[in-house]
């Protein structure tokens, strides 16, 4: 396997955090599992942005096209309110969907949460990009991480060829 080294890149997509009146607590989260659960060496690219489908469009063509991110991981958009529109933005620049990932993550969720159902999380990918929608608040991003990261090594594999090695405890555990 080839020894690309990986790209990350976290976007947080939240109106108030872009605009600094609410502390993004979505992103740190997001990278926090990650530092956790990937042993390879990565680089990480990160953003907040507001809830703009355009905008959000725009920045996972940008974190995929250009700067060459392996995964893309989101979070916040995802719920039913108007402003949450991430998986409508992410839908029209992937060129594959995994609707897979979705179920596993509201399934898994709905262990512990009822309203879980209520979140629209999604994945899929452009280019040689995994795109991976996550709910905002940390324990939701911990629980849908947990519930679908067996799956991302592979997908990277077959995306590119990467070779992205993960502590199988502590993402196991998390399932």
């Amino acid at each position: 396997m080839n020894k690309t080294k990986i790209k990350i890149g976290f976007i947080t997509i939240s109106d108030r955090a872009a605009r600094g009146e609410y502390k993004d607590i979505g992103g740190p989260a997001m990278q926090t599992w990650i530092q956790q659960a990937v042993l390879s060496p990565y680089k990480v690219e990160s953003i907040i942005i507001e809830d703009e489908q355009a905008l959000i469009e725009q920045t996972i063509i940008d974190f995929a096209d250009h700067k060459n991110c392996n995964l893309i991981l989101t979070t916040g958009g995802t719920g039913p309110t108007t402003r949450d529109v991430t998986p409508e933005a992410t839908h029209s620049v992937c060129e594959r969907i995994f609707d897979g990932f979705a179920q596993q993550m509201r399934t898994v969720s709905l262990r512990t949460v009822p309203t879980a159902i209520l979140s629209r999380q999604t994945a899929g990918t452009r280019g040689k990009s995994l795109i991976i929608n996550l709910p905002g608040k940390p324990d939701a991003i911990a629980v849908c991480l947990g519930a679908v990261f067996l799956a991302v090594p592979k997908c990277l594999e077959l995306l590119d060829n990467s070779n992205i090695q993960i502590d199988l405890g502590f993402v196991e555990q998390e399932f």
